[in-house]
């Protein structure tokens, strides 16, 4: 993160003891309550994920599932990762959140994600004792964006592991491809083939646990092609977290 951002974002919680912060997703104020940039109506619309879930993606399951079973969204993934887990679906507020954070560098609603991941059942333990490895930016949309929101939020997950836990960098993104948003999985698969590769130096201990971390779960082929390139370094014990799904 850039002094700049730094400095703003302290100006903005100075600002807040004058300026009481509105909600990111109806623009009401927020006035007390757990969240502190959605109010209290809306933070109840947040839909954190809970067990029975998708062992690929984490998308909960209604009703009673007895062992491991796969949403018809994964069945065609061929995942290179063991497992994944997601904190909340990407719908209403929740999507706000993500939002606020990727596209209007809202930075101050980190403090929110940060509550979320700890209050998503069996995620603190999940994480607990990994490598954490957020999916990189192209360096041309890092600089315009001036941060890597899923660096941001693996620190988020890192604090919420505790001791033993901790954040590294293994991966850079070799291709700057176009925005996936609007694409379906084999489109996004084709345009991320060879998208990402080790950094040099980069030391793949195959006796760690590493979790790749993303802001969202949407078809996964990001999360994928990333893990790939773990997988064939050595990586074989990998699994995959997200804060939203959708």
């Amino acid at each position: 993160m850039s002094l700049r951002l730094a400095l703003r974002d302290g100006w903005r919680t100075a600002g807040d003891l004058v300026f009481p912060p509105v909600c990111v997703h109806c623009a009401g104020l927020v006035e007390g309550g757990r969240l502190r940039h959605l109010c209290r109506p809306c933070a109840t619309l947040v839909t954190l994920v809970q067990p029975p879930c998708c062992h690929i993606c984490g998308h909960p399951f209604s009703g009673d599932v007895h062992g491991e079973r796969c949403c018809a969204h994964c069945a065609e993934l061929d995942p290179a990762f063991r497992q994944g887990r997601t904190c909340i679906l990407l719908k209403g507020p929740g999507r706000s959140l993500v939002h606020a954070l990727k596209y209007h560098r809202a930075l101050q609603v980190l403090e929110d994600m940060a509550v979320l991941i700890r209050a998503t059942p069996g995620m603190v333990d999940y994480v607990r004792g990994a490598v954490l490895v957020p999916v990189p930016l192209h360096p041309r949309k890092e600089r315009e964006r001036e941060y890597n929101q899923s660096w941001l939020l693996a620190r988020l997950f890192a604090a919420a592991g505790g001791p033993g836990t901790r954040v590294a960098e293994p991966l850079r993104r070799v291709a700057d491809t176009p925005t996936q948003t609007a694409l379906d999985r084999r489109t996004r698969q084709a345009n991320l083939k060879n998208a990402f590769a080790l950094r040099k130096g980069a030391d793949i201990n195959a006796a760690e646990r590493y979790v790749l971390i993303d802001d969202v779960f949407t078809t996964g082929s990001t999360l994928n092609a990333c893990a790939t390139v773990l997988r064939r370094a050595g990586g074989l014990n990998l699994d995959v977290v997200t804060f939203g799904h959708g």
